[in-house]
């Protein structure tokens, strides 16, 4: 039966009502959502991709004779930030174009209120989140629900798709795809993603022949400038420019109307926001900052002014690069490497974020040796080069907990549940065998834990519906469902009332009552700890620990690492391109005169003595997560031979192995240190396995539902959390080997700490390289940043610096 062609005019008039004109991309979208297609939009941030999917949505919905009855259209954020703008303007569409819908927003900020009334009344259109949307599905009228759905649109997509919350929103889609006979129309949306094809597969499943990949071609301007510190003749270190160079950053904020920082972890936006309190009082009111650890209604006050142009600076983290449209902006500063080409070119693009505009940012290194960085990514973004993400599969944790999820809801039977499940690229290998077991996981707590009753949480109705009918059982996995797992938090409040925000327990453990610290922008006094939350008051003094939360460490990109190869070989052959590369001459010619710069196709191996010992500087410059297994892996392949300890350290450009004894490097090559033979028994044995294997059962227990985080308010302590899963880790290690969450900890240690993949192709590398090997009478350039991140576990901060001055003179 041939479609029926439906006028676009509306929406095109839509556009010009706005004074805009609407791109090729956004019309061929339209098209295909109207034939009733699904697909996946790689478009530009800024470039109109929102209204693209959504008006093919609304086009349809005039047309259609039927009024809608029902959830119709979901739309899936990974950011609270982003959904409310989303929901702002799909709602200024359908309210312009008289289209009579409520689009409402669904998530973890939604008051109870609220859910009550979407529950009595659902709206035509929800934007969402993956944790909200099966928060739904736990409702036991989840069937009536998602019946109604005609389209699931997620935004960002590359946020999701290398994650568990990818997983979860793979399994959301298996499940509304298989409530009708007519297939849900399902799009992805994307500005950066390497591996397009692929990241439609996982989206789609069986659906994927109908897809339909728009590419959108519009050339999105960047104006990317660093700023570069007077001289780089010194030795580096990470953290020695950053604050430095705040008085650059005084005028780029002084020329424009809004401006955002964003650093890399939230301690760092809480330095820069203390800093720049202390160096420009004068800004006071009109700097703000923004973090996923602060009290919701600071982030909704900042959003809020930022919109309003009433803000000059935010200081930030990724809470808020993505796809939020804070028109005011017009300008961004990226504070240190951002480790990832994607990554920053979606920070970029929070400037100028519009059709035709011109997103500007500039680039402030931390230290000298970012400036590569920056060239690289210079590079890689002007030839439209972003990173792949790899998307997970058998994640049994993230099953289990969807099976219970479905059981607290509406129940299920398990022949269809399993047909639904295999449908989703997640699971399409799942055996009928670890079916079974999932099954009986949930039913009984499997062969281990069946005499404990707290485990076997499903049961299994006479028509043979898995169901949970415990109350108790159900409430608390209400409470416990997402695949985010984070240390205990501590609630952070004014005695006299006042919620300011969250902190790791760890953190708060290490002060003593009367003790001061720095958190929200404020100088703060412990009173007191009870029931995980700290009462706090304000405090005058000047100095304090600022809290480190254990979320957002990261390392270079295969993408970026190949950049920084490229980058060292043309400085070798005397080749500088660009104001970065130029300013980082003297230094990188000072490293080729006491050692050598490496080409493509060598590595370099650097060995020192000092009052230490022996230092060996290996330089695979693949950044600091494969750094630190090769690292370990190098130690535990030495030592075997004779009896040696050694100390390491590492960062993404190489690692150090450090030795009391006096050995020269040369002993140890021909032990074929990066050979691959072996290479798991090895890495087994150098790294303590089986202690980071508790560390990742810990969250896969907990995404499992074998251990509860407690209720609010009543939160249950870091040590308690960690001796129940090392509890049952035991038990699962001495009496269920085979155990598939035990297999799921190990395998995730390797694939995802130790970047399996990634290590393999190093390690082929590294093989067909030459080794070059320097004998140094003092530091370099490159494996003085290395040394000093070792000495930071070692020395106050004060202590830190008189080693690093002491280093700096002999260097001179």
């Amino acid at each position: 039966m041939p479609q029926v062609e439906i006028d676009l005019s509306p929406a095109e008039n839509w556009f010009q009502s706005k004074g805009w004109k609407s791109f090729p991309f956004q019309r061929k979208t339209w098209n295909a959502y109207l034939s009733g297609k699904s697909g996946l939009l790689n478009a530009p941030t800024g470039s109109g991709k929102t209204y693209a999917i959504w008006l093919g949505a609304v086009l349809e919905a005039l047309n259609d004779p039927k009024p809608a009855k029902g959830l119709q259209i979901i739309w899936v954020t990974p950011l609270r930030a982003l959904a409310k703008d989303i929901q702002a303007a799909m709602q200024e569409v359908s309210n312009d174009l008289e289209l009579g819908w409520n689009i409402a927003l669904r998530t973890g900020d939604t008051t109870q209120a609220e859910r009550q009334r979407q529950k009595k009344h659902m709206p035509e259109a929800m934007v969402t989140t993956p944790e909200s949307i099966h928060i739904l599905l736990a409702q036991k009228d989840a069937v009536k629900t998602f019946s109604s759905v005609k389209a699931v649109i997620v935004d960002e997509w590359h946020e999701l798709i290398g994650g568990k919350r990818g997983v979860q929103m793979e399994l959301a889609l298996a499940y509304m795809r298989h409530l009708k006979d007519k297939p849900i129309k399902t799009w992805a949306i994307s500005a950066t993603i390497g591996n397009l094809e692929e990241a439609a597969k996982v989206l789609l499943g069986e659906q994927y022949e109908t897809c339909e990949t728009i590419r959108a071609n519009v050339d999105k301007k960047i104006e990317i400038e660093s700023i570069l510190p007077d001289s780089v003749k010194t030795l580096p270190w990470a953290g020695h420019l950053g604050i430095h160079l705040l008085p650059r950053v005084v005028p780029i904020l002084e020329q424009h109307t809004s401006t955002l920082m964003f650093t890399n972890v939230r301690s760092q936006t809480e330095i820069w926001y203390q800093k720049m309190m202390m160096q420009l009082p004068e800004y006071a009111g009109l700097v703000a900052m923004h973090h996923g650890s602060l009290d919701l209604g600071v982030r909704q006050w900042v959003e809020d002014r930022l919109h309003t142009g009433k803000l000059k600076c935010v200081v930030c983290t990724s809470s808020l690069d993505l796809g939020v449209d804070f028109r005011p902006v017009d300008m961004v500063i990226q504070v240190g490497g951002p480790k990832g080409i994607a990554r920053f070119f979606q920070r970029a693009g929070r400037s100028g974020h519009r059709p035709g505009a011109t997103s500007k940012v500039y680039f402030l290194p931390t230290h000298s040796l970012e400036l590569i960085e920056a060239a690289v990514l210079k590079e890689a973004i002007d030839k439209k080069q972003f990173e792949s993400r790899t998307p997970l599969t058998k994640c049994f944790d993230v099953l289990i907990q969807y099976l219970v999820t479905l059981a607290v809801g509406p129940g299920f039977y398990q022949e269809e549940t399993y047909r639904q499940v295999k449908s989703s690229h997640a699971y399409q290998d799942l055996s009928l065998a670890e079916w079974q077991w999932c099954l009986e996981f949930i039913t009984t707590g499997g062969s281990t834990l069946s005499a404990y009753d707290e485990y076997a949480k499903v049961e299994i109705e006479s028509d043979g519906k898995y169901k949970v009918n415990n109350r108790r059982t159900a409430m608390r996995h209400r409470m416990s469902m997402g695949t985010i797992v984070s240390d205990p938090m501590v609630k952070v409040k004014y005695q006299t009332g006042g919620y300011i925000g969250t902190v790791e327990e760890i953190f708060i453990a290490g002060l003593k009552p009367g003790q001061t610290f720095w958190f929200a922008g404020r100088s703060l006094e412990l009173i007191r700890v009870k029931d995980m939350t700290a009462q706090v008051k304000k405090s005058k003094k000047k100095t304090g620990p600022i809290p480190r939360w254990g979320g957002g460490k990261a390392s270079f990109t295969s993408l970026l690492s190949h950049g920084l190869r490229r980058k060292l070989e043309d400085a070798a052959n005397g080749i500088y391109e660009g104001p970065e590369m130029n300013a980082i001459k003297p230094l990188l010619e000072k490293h080729r005169e006491l050692s050598a710069l490496p080409l493509s196709n060598q590595l370099l191996i650097e060995q020192l003595r000092s009052d230490e010992g022996t230092h060996f500087f290996i330089y695979p410059l693949e950044g600091k997560y494969i750094h630190e297994v090769l690292a370990a892996l190098c130690a535990y392949r030495i030592s075997v031979s004779q009896p040696i300890t050694f100390s390491i350290a590492s960062n993404d450009y190489g690692f150090e192995l450090l030795t009391d004894q006096e050995i020269e490097i040369e002993d140890f090559l021909e032990l074929d240190l990066f050979s691959r033979e072996n290479l798991l028994d090895d890495i087994y044995a150098s790294i303590n396995n089986t202690e980071m294997a508790k560390r990742k059962f810990r969250d896969i227990a907990t995404i499992a539902g074998l251990i509860f985080q407690g209720y609010p308010g009543k939160g249950i302590t870091n040590r308690h959390l960690q001796a129940s899963s090392s509890m049952i880790f035991k038990v699962f290690e001495d009496y269920d080997p085979e155990n598939l969450l035990m297999k799921q900890a190990n395998e995730e240690v390797l694939s995802l700490q130790f970047e399996k993949s990634r290590l393999n192709e190093s390690l082929e590398r590294i093989n067909q390289q030459e080794i070059v090997i320097k004998k140094l009478l003092k530091p370099s350039p490159l494996c003085f940043p290395i040394m000093v991140d070792r000495f930071r576990e070692r020395y106050t901060s004060e202590k830190l610096s008189d080693q690093i001055e002491k280093m700096q003179i002999e260097f001179d």
